[in-house]
């Protein structure tokens, strides 16, 4: 085999080398992902069992067990996210056994070649003419050299043959270990799916019942809306408040004032959560109601449905500015962040007072859970009197 194939086959070799490294970080990737669907599905599981261990047939239950299918979604694409991978690379370890296959066939072609010339150049006769028969003595030295140098290549060429072949077996080893990879894979998303389908008839057979309830859930939704008003008008007289404050305050306090504000947009998208486990039940502005056909709901914030007696904390420094009990959300704690405002509705116990200093990821209270057994936290970012998206805020759970 010439240096330049021998050269082309390492190159290729090489290069399915580095491709393989980079395909198993992002096969490390998916399995991470894989995995945090896993732990978060365990996580909407524990918070679906609590709502439903009180009263069943509950909103509560229908946004878990809706949070619990897109869980379940996401964990069977990370799964084809994984099979489509393996394909690949399987696609390539064969594309490599292919070469070697090939190469490895004109190496021993090569080499039986080798082996009939040196065969007949093993007769002493027959070498010692090839020397004697020199037109010189340089020429005798290069002819003593190149059969030195032939016997070399043999060598060489035999152990790039068996070079060749345990690479080879290595392939076919590597492949085999794939498909049985892939194939446990195969089998794991068909049993996902099959609790998708059961989990959406769940869901189907939830709203029935719910749809059932219609003048319970539209007098539930007024008195919502109600409180809502109620904490919004106690919301926009905190910062009215703190606004005729701030224009009073001396110079040196409103420099203080500003430069919290400015911290606080630093950390747009970097804010940690108000509680360590939770998902979101109900999103920022207008939203279908989740089955009353035609009602839709505004929201300030974001409705964060966690674990009963869960820890809400501060998503950041800042000051209490009121602590109010307003029904049926329990007690909501304000906080002052300069210009910004995050308002915590839904607490059952409060840790803190009107004028505290507080800091990022302070406990502020404990969780309320309704009659029907949620627990939920309703969670707004405002400045001044402008309502902000939450979910732009906090950074990915």
């Amino acid at each position: 085999m010439c240096g330049g194939k021998r050269i082309l086959l390492l190159i290729l070799m090489l290069a399915s080398g580095v491709a393989v490294h980079a395909q198993s970080k992002s096969k490390s990737q998916l399995q991470r992902e894989k995995q945090q669907s896993v732990q978060r599905i365990k996580e909407v599981e524990k918070i679906l069992n609590e709502t439903t261990a009180k009263k069943k047939n509950t909103l509560g239950e229908l946004t878990a067990l809706n949070q619990r299918i897109i869980e379940q979604q996401n964990l069977i694409n990370s799964i084809k996210k994984e099979i489509s991978l393996l394909n690949t690379e399987i696609r390539e370890n064969n594309e490599i056994i292919d070469v070697l296959d090939d190469d490895l066939k004109k190496l021993k072609k090569e080499y039986a070649s080798m082996l009939f010339a040196a065969q007949k150049a093993s007769n002493s006769t027959t070498r010692l003419t090839f020397l004697f028969s020199s037109e010189s003595f340089d020429q005798l030295v290069m002819r003593l050299r190149y059969m030195e140098q032939y016997g070399e290549t043999r060598k060489l060429q035999a152990q790039l043959i068996a070079g060749v072949q345990a690479e080879l077996g290595q392939q076919v080893k590597q492949i085999e270990n794939k498909r049985e990879e892939k194939n446990k894979l195969l089998a794991d998303g068909e049993s996902e799916n099959a609790h998708l389908a059961s989990l959406k008839k769940q869901q189907f057979n939830l709203v029935k019942v719910l749809e059932k309830e219609e003048k319970q859930l539209k007098r539930d939704l007024e008195d919502t809306r109600k409180a809502l008003a109620l904490l919004d008008r106690k919301i926009n007289d905190i910062i009215k408040e703190e606004m005729e404050r701030e224009a009073l305050a001396r110079r040196g306090n409103k420099a203080v004032s500003v430069a919290l504000s400015s911290s606080f947009e630093e950390n747009k998208n970097k804010l940690p959560w108000p509680v360590s486990t939770g998902f979101i039940s109900q999103k920022f502005g207008r939203q279908n109601h989740p089955v009353l056909k035609g009602i839709v709901m505004q929201n300030d914030g974001v409705n964060i449905q966690t674990k009963q007696n869960e820890k809400v904390k501060s998503v950041f420094d800042g000051e209490v500015r009121s602590v109010a009990f307003i029904p049926p959300f329990g007690n909501t704690v304000i906080i002052n962040h300069g210009e910004y405002f995050s308002v915590y509705a839904g607490l059952k116990e409060v840790y803190v007072k009107t004028g505290q200093k507080v800091s990022t990821n302070q406990e502020i209270g404990q969780i309320i859970s309704n009659k029907e057994g949620i627990s939920e936290l309703r969670f707004q970012i405002r400045k001044q009197f402008t309502a902000l998206d939450p979910q732009a805020w906090l950074m990915n759970m």
